[in-house]
């Protein structure tokens, strides 16, 4: 049986862990996708967004920032009536504004992921951690992130969460020593195993 990160624990969060968390991304509709999840975790578990996640997916129009950038009052009511979302306008509204910004940061970049990247110098960032519990909540790469999407706009991207987005989007690998997933993402993504 594969050693896993300890936060893995339930079947969500197992497919989670072993498929997609720490993977390096660059396909801008997944880092939006992201963003918007990783602003409504913000005093959840992530437990409950995984499990909300399909139901995001059709509340936010499978993550189209263009479609999301253009929603109005009505759309803001009618996502506070969707129980299969975190019903918290602040989030809400904060990811109508997010898509715009995104927009601005693919017009200015040619896309989101050539501004993330640069954060960490287009190579992820491989720690060797050993327990859950060494793991920060953030770190000076993550300040840095906050503080630059914040002037682009960005809200509910405190520098917790971006390095939560950084974990889950692969720019850090924090998997911890003994997981099975740490190498073969290292290795994939020709770091430092």
């Amino acid at each position: 049986m594969n050693q896993r990160c300890e936060w893995a624990k339930t079947d969500l969060s197992i497919a989670y862990h072993d498929e997609q968390w720490g993977v390096p991304t660059h396909d801008d509709r997944v880092l939006f996708e992201f963003l918007i999840l990783e602003g409504a975790q913000a005093g959840l578990s992530w437990e409950t967004i995984l499990k909300k996640r399909e139901n995001y997916r059709k509340a936010f129009v499978h993550f189209d920032p263009a479609k999301v950038a253009r929603f109005g009052r009505r759309d803001v009511t009618r996502l506070m009536n969707d129980a299969g979302i975190v019903r918290n306008r602040l989030k809400i509204e904060s990811a109508i504004d997010n898509a715009r910004a995104f927009l601005d940061v693919q017009e200015e970049f040619g896309s989101f992921d050539a501004l993330l990247w640069r954060f960490v110098d287009g190579r992820p960032i491989v720690n060797r951690w050993k327990s859950l519990k060494e793991i920060p909540a953030k770190t000076p790469v993550s300040d840095a992130m906050s503080k630059d999407l914040r002037k682009r706009g960005f809200r509910f991207v405190g520098s917790t969460i971006c390095y939560a987005y950084m974990q889950a989007m692969g720019l850090v690998n924090d998997h911890t020593l003994g997981c099975f997933r740490r190498g073969e993402i290292a290795s994939s993504s020709n770091g430092d195993g």
